[in-house]
């Protein structure tokens, strides 16, 4: 299989809040707007990154998994300067579920709370300390 895309898609009960979330606080932009689909992309890194938004009761979505909406899902977004970015989302009010810290298996990160239930991890790769280095494929040390 050729994959040509990849893009998550975010099951919700308020597919206007959800969007207008990710285009207010991560810069994103509407390319197809329905009151049931929206889809979002961003261009401010260079390459397209994608990211839709489904209304979590539409005919679309087998029955068994209608209705369902955010439980479980962490997107993760890495970005240039996360201090900047942790200090910009909070001052807007962003629910904040881990204050922003550093990991020793090499992140420096932060997650907020977006609209039903689905977690925001905002990371900055760093050096990973000890054990941590020996998992990464040398190609993948953050540097």
């Amino acid at each position: 299989m050729a994959i040509t895309s990849y893009y998550p898609v975010l099951m919700t009960r308020n597919v206007a809040a959800t969007a207008s979330f990710y285009m207010r606080h991560f810069g994103f932009e509407a390319l197809f707007t329905a009151d049931w689909y929206v889809h979002l992309q961003s261009r401010e890194a260079g390459a397209p990154v994608s990211l839709a938004i489904l209304d979590a009761r539409h005919e679309t979505i087998p029955a068994a998994g209608r209705g369902a909406a955010g439980a479980g899902i962490l997107l993760n977004f890495e970005v240039d300067d996360v201090d900047a970015e942790y200090a910009r989302l909070t001052a807007a009010g962003l629910e904040v579920l881990l204050p922003v810290r550093d990991e020793a298996f090499g992140q420096r990160h932060f997650i907020v709370q977006a609209p039903d239930g689905v977690m925001v991890d905002v990371i900055k790769p760093i050096p990973p300390s000890g054990e941590f280095v020996q998992q990464y494929a040398e190609a993948a040390l953050p540097g």
